[in-house]
Formats: structure tokens, sequence, C-alpha cells
């Protein structure tokens, strides 16, 4: 590609190369136009000269006559440097300076004796010889006898010298123009080369902006049309960066906002291709990105009543809202919406489908569900009872003091077991809602264990059961002493409740800290126990609210089904995680991890 200035360096010679041709033509044109004007002048003055200076001869001799011309010829060619012809009226040549004139053609119709008889004056041409086989100027004249012409004298020049000094002013006019051009070939392509570096700058930069680099910038050195060009250039770059950032934040919101969306989000065009979907609907569907994206909806292998759902959305364009099942991959239940996209309100382009996962809320319906069965369950055996032995007593049971005494003992065991009953549930109630906040305290954990440990003394000396502890004397922790004592007293009660006479329970406290973070320092609490031990199918449930691995077994034991999800709740509520594990037959250990520091 010619570059501009090379260009406009070319145009500017090429108009001044013009320009100096057609002025040397017209010049040198002018300039031959006035040579051959003075010569022609020059020419009519001799023959004006001559003709009154020379007698006009008739005689009868042709002779004598020719001789006569001949030599007046040739004495007046050497004064006048021209070649001079003496021509009849009839055209016939009758003296001649430089030739024989007899063996001279007939003159009438040249054009400059024609031009006489037109005219009368005289007349001039411009033509080859073939005599003398030179260019030449003739310039002719009547030769009058009391104003009626006689004859006609001619006077040509060589135009030799005229052409000679035409081709050499040519010669050096072109040898100036050359010089000339070269010169205005240098200036000019400074000139151009100063006028086209700021747009090349320009171009440089605009190109630098096409791949994104906004900081470039024109250097601006005039204020005029290629300054300003530089300056709105400038802007608009600025404006660009200023717009693109905008464009990448923007860009980086709405990807972080769909990456971190709990809910999955899928995006399909108008074709049926999916163009779009988050981390979440990887996970919710059990997919990649690249697995899928480009695809049509119904290529990929999906859920079949989400498939017939798009395909639904996309043959009516309506908003569609239904819960799936989804078993893969694992089981979830999902509530989809597929909203039909429009462009400015018109074109349609596409459904966006939104994924919340509902498997929680399904999950705690079943539960309040459960609970209030329950709870009902639970209320309804020692209400039966004591309405049961109510009615017996009333009916005339009163009357045997021993039997009497026993029913109203069952009576007040029921009483007891339905008021422990609903006070863990208030309880529970409370603890979830977090009604009652936890007053946090420097708690030394060796006395604390020891006191709570000793409150249950007389529970596992019945059943002569061995509690050990292993605490450190010098371990402290910030938490609610209440509340760590209700964890405590549960799980030790469970450990004496479920393990057999002789059995052995221990009690471990630590400080743990499993990184170099002093926000990781954790203190670990085992509660371990030599009991009968829970089946590995019960583990996941047994922190739910009224769930009993031996449902005969934990009623006897006066236990209300509630004891462990309320740990759970206050463990959560300390920030700290509880685990369980355990063999049947080999006894069983809570491990609860608590922040040293709250």
């Amino acid at each position: 590609m010619v570059k501009l200035r090379v260009r406009l360096t070319l145009i500017i010679i090429a108009l001044l190369a013009v320009t100096a041709l057609g002025a040397g033509f017209f010049t040198v044109d002018k300039l031959k136009d006035s040579q051959l004007q003075f010569l022609k002048d020059q020419l009519l003055q001799e023959i004006k000269v001559i003709q009154n200076t020379l007698t006009w001869r008739n005689t009868v001799d042709d002779q004598e006559i020719v001789a006569y011309f001949s030599e007046g010829a040739e004495e007046l060619s050497k004064s006048t440097q021209a070649r001079i012809t003496f021509i009849d009226l009839e055209g016939n040549v009758v003296g001649e300076s430089d030739f024989d004139p007899e063996q001279m053609d007939n003159h009438l119709f040249r054009e400059e004796i024609l031009s006489i008889i037109d005219n009368g004056e005289y007349g001039t041409a411009i033509r080859y010889s073939n005599t003398i086989n030179h260019n030449m100027l003739y310039v002719a004249a009547p030769f009058n006898n009391n104003n009626n012409p006689i004859g006609y004298l001619r006077l040509a020049i060589n135009l030799d010298e005229v052409e000679y000094k035409t081709n050499e002013l040519w010669t050096y006019y072109i040898i100036g123009i050359l010089f000339l051009l070269i010169i205005t070939a240098v200036i000019s392509f400074l000139i151009t080369r100063g006028l086209t570096k700021p747009l090349e700058n320009i171009m440089m930069v605009a190109q630098q902006i096409t791949r994104g680099n906004y900081q470039s910038k024109v250097k601006i050195y005039n204020k005029d049309e290629i300054g300003q060009l530089g300056k709105a250039i400038n802007k608009m770059a600025s404006s660009l960066q200023y717009q693109m950032n905008r464009i990448s934040e923007n860009e980086i919101r709405l990807k972080t906002v769909l990456e971190h969306l709990i809910s999955g989000v899928i995006m399909i065009d108008r074709h049926g291709k999916i163009v779009l979907l988050n981390r979440a609907s990887e996970n919710i569907l059990g997919i990649k990105e690249n697995e899928i994206l480009g695809k049509r909806y119904n290529d990929t292998k999906q859920n079949q009543e989400l498939i017939t759902l798009i395909q639904t959305c996309l043959q009516k364009k309506q908003h569609i809202r239904e819960e799936l099942t989804f078993y893969y991959p694992e089981q979830r239940t999902l509530e989809m919406n597929l909203v039909p996209l429009h462009q400015d309100h018109r074109q349609w382009s596409g459904i966006l489908i939104v994924m919340h996962d509902i498997t929680a809320i399904r999950k705690l319906e079943k539960m309040r569900s459960d609970f209030a069965a329950n709870v009902s369950h639970e209320l309804k055996t020692p209400i039966a009872a004591v309405k049961g032995f109510s009615e017996t007593l009333l009916s005339g049971a009163l009357d045997d003091r021993e039997t009497a005494k026993s029913f109203l003992q069952i009576i007040y065991d029921e009483s007891d077991r339905l008021n422990r009953l609903i006070s863990d549930i208030l309880e529970l109630s409370k603890i979830e809602s977090k009604a009652i906040p936890l007053n946090y305290s420097p708690l030394a954990m060796h006395p604390f264990v020891q006191k709570t440990v000793q409150m249950l003394e007389s529970q596992s000396n019945e059943k002569q059961i061995h509690i050990a502890l292993n605490v450190n004397q010098d371990l402290y922790m910030e938490a609610d002493e209440d509340r760590l004592r209700q964890v405590f007293i549960n799980l030790l009660s469970n450990a004496i409740n479920y393990t057999p006479e002789s059995g052995h329970i221990e009690v471990q406290v630590e400080y743990l800290n499993l990184s170099e973070d002093v926000n990781d320092e954790k203190v670990r609490i085992k509660i371990s126990d030599t009991g009968i031990g829970i089946p590995k199918k019960d583990l996941p449930r047994i922190f739910e609210r009224f769930y009993r691995v031996d449902k005969a077994r934990s009623r006897s034991s006066g236990g209300t089904g509630l004891g462990l999800s309320i740990v759970k709740h206050i463990v959560e509520l300390h920030k700290g995680e509880i685990k369980v594990e355990s063999d049947v037959g080999s006894g069983t250990t809570f491990i609860i991890d608590l922040p040293l520091v709250q």
C-alpha cells in the first residue's frame, strides 16, 4: 500500500509538472509566434524596400526578363539574407535568388499567392520546401503599377535557426523543470511528511484502540483540523475506556452473581440451543458447562420432564412454574421457573430457566408434619394413661388403698413425663428461634466438667458405671455455662441410660488447632461409652426430633426424644460442630468441636 505522504508528493509533482509543461507550451509557442511575426514584419519591410528600389520590367524576351529578375534577386538576397522570388500574374517564376526559375513549378496556387489574390495585400505561409528541403517562412506581396498588380514579390527565410532556438529553449526549459521537480519533490515530501505524520500517529493510535489498548493517546502539536481530529480520537478513547470498564465491571458482577447464585440459571436461545448456565446448574444437573453449552436442549440427555417443559415454553412462549424431582446426581426437589425472553419487548429471543432447590423446604415441611404427628403421639400416651387410670380410680378403685396408690403413682409418673416433654418442646422451640440469648463467659473446663459429672453421680452409681475424666487443668474457653452444662447432662444421661451395668464412660476435653491461624483454635469434647451402640443406618437421623433407635427402651428410660436435637442446636449456637461414631455392641462416641474464643 502506497503511503499517503508519497501519494501527496506524487500528486504535487504531477500538478506542478502539468502546470509547468502547460506554461512552457504556451510560453514557447508565444515566443515562436513572436519571432515568426518579427520575421514576417522584417520581410514585409524588406519587400517594401525592394518594391521602391526595383522596377518591374516587362519585355517580349522571356530570357531577358528571367535574367533581369534573377540578377536582381541574387543581389537583393545578399543584403536581406533571404530567398527572393519574382512571380508574374500567371504564377510563373521569372526570377529566383537560389534556383533556376525555368526549372521551378508554377506558383500561382501557392498559399501565400492565393492569400494575395484573396485580400489584395500580402500573404504568408510556413511549409516544407521540396526545393531546398527546409521549413521556410514565405512572405509575398503584389508588385503594383498605378495600384494595379503586375506581378508578385516573395521573400522566404529558412526557419532552421528559429526551430533550433525553439528546441534549445525547450531543452533548457525541460532541464529547469526537472531540476524544479526534484527540489519540489524533496520539499513536498518534507511538507507532506509533516502533514501526514500526525495522521499516521492517529492511525496507529486507532489501531491500538481497536486492539483494546485504550491508554494509547494521540500527541497533539497543532490546533488545526488534524489536531482537532487527534483531540477527538483521545476523547473517544477515554470514552471507550470508561464504557469498556463499566461493561467489564458489569460483566464481572453479573458473572460473580451467576457463579455464586444458589439457584440454577440456564438460558436457551430461540433456536433451542443452551447459551448460558451457572455453577449451581452444573451441581444441580450433575453436568459440566462444556458438555452441553451450544447444544440443543433435547440433545443433553436430561430429565424428560424438564425437556417437555422447555418444549412447551418454546411453543407457547408463556411463563411456566412446576416442581420436578431429580434423582441424579442426588435426589432433589426443584422449583422450575421457565420465563420467555423478548428483546425490546418485541422480538422473541429464547427462554430463561431458574431452578430453586426446595429439597430442604420440603424436608422441613415434612419434619414439621412429622413433628406434629410425633408430638401428638408422644402426648397421647401419657394423657391416655392419666385419663385411663383416673377413670379406673373414679370407678371404685379408690376403695383399694394399694391399687389406688399404684394408680396414683402411675398418674404422677406420666404427668411428670408429660411435663418434661412439654418443657423440652418449649426449650427446643426457644433455642431454634434464638429467643434465648447466649451469655458468654470465660469457663475453666476442668472444674466445670467435674461439677457436671458430680450432678449425675447418683444415676451412674445405681448402674455401677465409672465415669473417667481427662481434662486439662489449664484449659479455658468462652461459652454459655448453663447451655454447655445442658449439653453435657444430655449426653452423659444418654450414655448412662444406654450403657449396661458396670460399664465405662470417658469424658475427654482437649485443645485443638489444625492450623497456625489463631481463629482456628478449638476445644474438642469427646464423650465415649461402652453401651449398646447405634446402627449405621440410624446415625444420620439421631439428631432429629422424637427419633428413637429403640423406641420401647427410650420411653422406658424416661427420654422425650428431644435431647440430642437440643444438644445439636446448642452446639450450633456456639458456632461448633457435633458428630457421632458408633458400633453396635461396642459403644458410642460423641465428638464436639467448639471455638476457643467466641
